[in-house]
C-alpha cells in the first residue's frame, strides 16, 4: 500500500513541476529552473525511497 502511495506522490510533483516550469518559463526563467531543480529533487528521492521499501518488503 505504501508504495502506490509513493508512486502516487512522485507521479503528482513530476506533473506540478512540469506545469510550474511553464507557467514560470516566460515571466522568471530563473523561478522556472529554481523550481524544475527543487521538483528534480523531490522525485528523485521519492523513487530512491520507493526502491528501498520495495526491496526490503521483498525480502
Amino acid at each position: 500500500m505504501i508504495l502506490y502511495i509513493l508512486v502516487g506522490l512522485t507521479c503528482l510533483t513530476a506533473l506540478a513541476t512540469v506545469v510550474a516550469y511553464f507557467v514560470l518559463k516566460n515571466e522568471r526563467p530563473w523561478m522556472a529552473f529554481y523550481i524544475a531543480c527543487c521538483g528534480g529533487i523531490l522525485v528523485l528521492n521519492l523513487l530512491a525511497t520507493t526502491f528501498f521499501i520495495h526491496k526490503n518488503f521483498r525480502n
